[in-house]
């Protein structure tokens, strides 16, 4: 289903000149240098074409001849390389000489007969060619040693197109492609064709994690991996082309200036649409890009989230809203992890764009809390910097997501299935160990709670977490995450604000694990607190103390000697509301900031 999807999509972006996809036999190559030619083979000049407009020079993205796939064997490409096989000179390859060799053997035999200028211009170049050159003559010199192991191509004279581009030379590596293709013939798993199987798959890279060179989705290095006699590829026989398909659009989508590709904790993720408008394609995947990695200075893309979101959220279709946005449209999401010299499949999703948009909406819905913790709806790697250690000065860092929970929480989005269990344990075992208990936290333990009471979980019984402050909510987490909030609000009132440790600091993980324990000292504590706020403020040294009893008197006569994993979720958003409350009340201003204290 993946590569068929895939190979589909292959075939209509080869459709669609803008695309600049590589056609069948093609890829693309990251090219660095020029090497001009006269037509006896001499070197006129090497330009250097990189990219300069970042912080240092980039190559450029050029369509070549597809690259043979490499690992330990010495295999040239055609008419372009680095420079171990063009010139015979590298940095870091002990074999550069028998590289060389292989590169000129290669294109010996390939344009032998050819009479083109240029390719015949290729051939005396390579036969007068020795790698003492390269430290000697002037248009290598001045590169100097920053050429070495870059890929070059060639042109001839001062034509605008390059060697691998004219007729002759396409018309060569057809040829040699129809010429090397010896491989067992069988129906394709993907097309269901008869056809040349593919015993090495093209290498997929762009993959976070992954070997530099490529790795493969589908491939049998071992032989106790094969069986009944077939051979590598044999053994999940796809065919040439449909493996060259879904390499290569798998490599277009994960290239660095793709708006289709991001990263989730240690997953690569790709997606795309398919509908018979391309502009309803284009509007959907530009909406996908917004959800996944949404830029705050997108306001057109944030505003087209919130209108698909309200869209949904009234029950109409998406085709009333401006713009070519359709329901039927199909969208593909595809999370690749790194596994050695393969990739694993995270995780895999395909829906209209209407189901999706209500998923989108659950997920939301679920996560609300008044005040709201951002400013736009946060994108999934954004939450999963929430469930990692907060340090002070530093950003956080996605090495530190969970590989599993960043794939789970994903699919659970996509899927509108129940968030992981381990995403509330996560983030309360967050709560203990830094004491930063942001909105954005919090939002996710309300989540994971809501999201299991909606869908039936006989666990949770005590309803859907409330979105803001809810004086009638009788759940003693809830009721003591409000208590804990108040005797904090006690302290700092009698104390100020300038405290080495407030109570949260030194109690929060106690209190909300283990309330009998914490709460009575608490509580004797906030009397001393009290008497010292009657001589300064006694009117307000009795609105606490109302705000207090208030709290207790809806609890039992004891305090619970633990709570379980979810009261202590309830704990947290008890607390948050409590202390958002007194916020609120006291200034009015916005605190609608990411990751703002509660």
């Amino acid at each position: 289903m993946i590569l068929s999807a895939l190979n589909d999509y292959y075939q209509r972006l080869l459709e669609d000149d803008s695309t600049k996809i590589s056609p069948p036999g093609y890829s693309q190559g990251k090219i660095s240098y020029v090497i001009m030619l006269e037509e006896n083979g001499e070197v006129i000049d090497v330009l250097d074409i990189r990219d300069t407009s970042g912080k240092k020079p980039m190559p450029r993205n050029m369509g070549v001849p597809q690259a043979p796939k490499r690992s330990v064997n010495v295999a040239s490409c055609f008419l372009w390389d680095k420079t171990s096989y063009v010139l015979g000179v590298s940095a870091s390859s002990k074999r550069s000489e028998q590289e060389h060799a292989a590169f000129k053997a290669l294109h010996h035999d390939a344009l032998a007969n050819e009479q083109d200028p240029g390719l015949k211009a290729l051939l005396l170049f390579l036969e007068h060619w020795h790698s003492d050159r390269f430290q000697q003559e002037p248009a290598f010199t001045r590169h100097g040693e920053e050429m070495l192991d870059t890929n070059v191509v060639f042109r001839l004279g001062d034509e605008p197109r390059y060697l691998h581009e004219r007729p002759a030379a396409q018309a060569a590596w057809s040829r040699r492609l129809g010429n090397v293709t010896n491989n067992r013939e069988g129906i394709c798993l993907v097309t269901g064709e008869l056809a040349p199987l593919a015993r090495l798959h093209p290498a997929i890279k762009g993959v976070i994690g992954a070997q530099s060179s490529g790795a493969s989705i589908v491939s049998f290095n071992l032989e106790s991996f094969a069986s009944y006699g077939k051979q590598q590829g044999e053994n999940a026989p796809i065919s040439e082309h449909a493996a060259f398909a879904y390499t290569t659009v798998l490599n277009h989508l994960l290239r660095r200036e793709s708006r289709q590709q991001l990263r989730i904790g240690d997953a690569s993720v790709v997606f795309w649409a398919e509908a018979p408008d391309p502009r309803a394609v284009a509007e959907t995947e530009s909406l996908l890009a917004a959800f996944f990695d949404p830029r705050d200075d997108d306001e057109r893309a944030i505003k087209q989230v919130r209108d698909v979101l309200e869209q949904v959220h009234q029950g109409l279709p998406l085709q009333d809203l401006e713009g070519h946005l359709d329901d039927g449209t199909r969208i593909f999401v595809l999370g690749l992890a790194p596994n050695a010299s393969r990739l694993s499949i995270r995780f895999w999703e395909t829906q209209t764009l209407a189901t999706f948009a209500q998923r989108l909406r659950w997920h939301f819905d679920d996560l609300r809390l008044e005040p709201s913790p951002w400013r736009t709806p946060p994108a999934v790697w954004k939450l999963l910097l929430a469930t990692v250690p907060h340090r002070e000065g530093a950003k956080s860092k996605s090495e530190d997501v969970p590989p599993q929970l960043a794939g789970e929480l994903t699919r659970a989005i996509l899927t509108g299935r129940r968030y992981p269990r381990s995403l509330l344990s996560n983030i309360i075992i967050r709560f203990r160990a830094d004491g930063d208990i942001s909105g954005t936290r919090v939002a996710l333990c309300k989540g994971v709670l809501a999201r299991e009471q909606r869908l039936g979980n006989k666990d949770i019984t005590k309803g859907e977490p409330p979105v803001s402050l809810d004086p009638t909510n009788t759940e003693p987490g809830y009721l003591l995450g409000r208590l804990f909030s108040t005797l904090e609000n006690v302290q700092r009132a009698a104390l100020g604000k300038q405290i080495n440790a407030t109570i949260r600091d030194r109690y929060y993980g106690a209190a909300s694990a283990t309330p009998a324990s914490v709460f009575p000292v608490l509580l004797r504590s906030a009397q001393h607190h009290l008497s010292r706020l009657r001589k300064d403020k006694p009117g307000f040294a009795v609105n606490l103390e109302k705000e207090v009893c208030g709290i207790i008197d809806q609890l039992g006569p004891t305090f619970p000697k633990s709570l379980r994993i979810e009261a202590q979720g309830h704990f947290a958003i008890g607390y948050y509301h409590q202390t958002q409350a007194r916020f609120s009340r006291a200034d009015n201003t916005d605190l609608n900031s990411e990751g703002e204290d509660a």
